[in-house]
């Protein structure tokens, strides 16, 4: 069996169009969608994935702004930029970039962003929604993730899933995004004992460790939909956590990394910012009685 490669491109230029379409509407009524991006001191790390959601953002017509401030500023500092810019109209999302200097915890930002404008969804109170199906600004890798897993002919309600990764902004919100489509999980992590019998068994199995070739094509059930959300850079190249060529002789679906996960969870970030934006404009015309 060869699998299927899932061409993450492909679903997040189809995003882009309708995100395009409602930024328009919304720019129509005087909310075009304006994203701030912070990040702070030396920021060749995340410099080409900051460039990146710019072009993506401003393709999608969704403005842009990338701020930097020195890595000297406190934590109390950049707390009041960020409640300056929640409380701007004007700024729609905020997105956080890492990595962050040691004496800026990235929770203490993540909590300072106001929940309607958590376009990444890693406020407390994004995340808690999903425990209660009430999606709204959702993680977006994790949100990317199960997107992708719904473009296949897989029947969601009693699909039986394995989540290898137990993080708090990939994992656990996999897993309970999956469970509210009706599907059966069973969620693996560094102190699981053998994996591979619980992925042998599902249908779809995710996975966000960190840890290149973790999985193998004899850790999958054959015709198993395999979305890999790792990212390691092994000898200069950059590759998921599935050891790629005996999953792929294996599985029916696989993601492939790059070009798999990474572009969906972009598109979802502006679907994230277009939201945010409808959520505010209808939040404003609540509180004000504004004629729109």
């Amino acid at each position: 069996m060869t699998a299927t490669e899932i061409d993450g491109r492909a679903i997040a230029a189809r995003m882009r169009e309708e995100i395009r379409a409602e930024a328009g509407v919304l720019a129509a009524k005087g909310w075009q969608p304006r994203l701030v991006s912070i990040s702070v001191g030396d920021v060749a790390a995340a410099e080409l994935y900051v460039r990146n959601q710019q072009k993506q953002a401003e393709s999608a017509g969704v403005a842009f702004e990338a701020r930097n401030y020195p890595a000297e500023i406190s934590l109390e500092q950049l707390t009041g930029v960020l409640l300056g810019l929640n409380a701007d109209p004007r700024v729609n999302g905020i997105i956080i970039q890492r990595p962050l200097p040691a004496h800026i915890p990235v929770k203490a930002l993540q909590k300072a962003v106001h929940p309607l404008k958590d376009v990444e969804g890693m406020h407390p109170a994004s995340i808690g929604n999903i425990v209660y199906n009430d999606l709204a600004l959702g993680p977006c890798t994790a949100v990317a993730a199960v997107e992708i897993l719904k473009t296949l002919p897989l029947t969601i309600e009693g699909l039986d899933v394995c989540v290898i990764g137990h993080s708090e902004i990939v994992g656990k919100p996999i897993a309970f995004l999956m469970m509210g489509l009706g599907a059966t999980v069973t969620v693996c992590h560094h102190m699981t004992r053998q994996v591979a019998v619980h992925s042998r068994r599902a249908d779809a199995v995710f996975v966000a460790v960190g840890r290149p070739g973790l999985v193998t094509g004899e850790m999958l059930k054959p015709g198993a939909a395999l979305i890999d959300i790792g990212i390691n850079r092994v000898d200069g190249r950059t590759v998921g956590d599935a050891d790629f060529a005996s999953c792929a002789e294996v599985a029916g679906w696989i993601t492939p990394v790059p070009g798999g996960v990474g572009p969906v969870t972009v598109a979802t970030l502006l679907k994230n910012a277009v939201l945010a934006t409808r959520m505010q404009m209808d939040h404003y015309a609540a509180a004000f009685a504004v004629e729109r």
